[in-house]
């Protein structure tokens, strides 16, 4: 994690710098933005880190070894990705959500099969995209995209399966 706090801290300082140089107060505006945006995310972020942080003391190991660990097959790489298509929110709230079940157990394929589910299913986002972009295009979209949270959870299992991620 410092590597990229380290290229986040260089690049919002070097915005800061460049917004100052313009002279007409806009590093006061980006700061004041910036601002806004983190009391806004702020709540969401602290039940999400709540959420990441408990959930591994809260269900038992054995149970999530079960249901979606290594020893669940297909029935755990199903249930990631039909869970990660539900789970509402952005990156804020699956990651955190993601990284607590795999620290408590859960399998490489599993947690791969979540945040495939939710970055390509995303059923939350369902009634959005349909506004937008219409019911032809949301059907085309899920029909090309159903299979591939499944895939890729079972070619996690498959070639990394032995690795420790966190």
């Amino acid at each position: 994690m410092l590597i990229p706090t380290i290229i986040m801290g260089v690049i919002a300082i070097t915005l800061l710098i460049i917004a100052y140089q313009k002279g007409g107060g806009e590093h006061i505006l980006g700061l004041k933005a910036g601002g806004n945006i983190l009391l806004q995310i702020l709540p969401l972020l602290l039940f999400a880190f709540i959420i990441a942080g408990t959930i591994q003391y809260v269900i038992p190991a054995e149970l999530i070894s079960k249901w979606v660990g290594a020893e669940s097959g297909f029935r755990g790489i199903f249930l990631g990705t039909v869970f990660g298509g539900l789970t509402p929110g952005g990156p804020m709230i699956a990651m955190p959500v993601a990284a607590g079940l795999l620290k408590s157990g859960a399998s490489i394929g599993t947690m791969v099969a979540f945040m495939t589910g939710w970055s390509l299913w995303a059923f939350t986002r369902l009634p959005l995209e349909v506004g937008l972009m219409g019911w032809r295009f949301t059907a085309i979209r899920l029909a090309c995209t159903f299979i591939f949270p499944i895939l890729a959870g079972l070619i996690a299992n498959l070639f990394f399966s032995k690795t420790n991620v966190i």
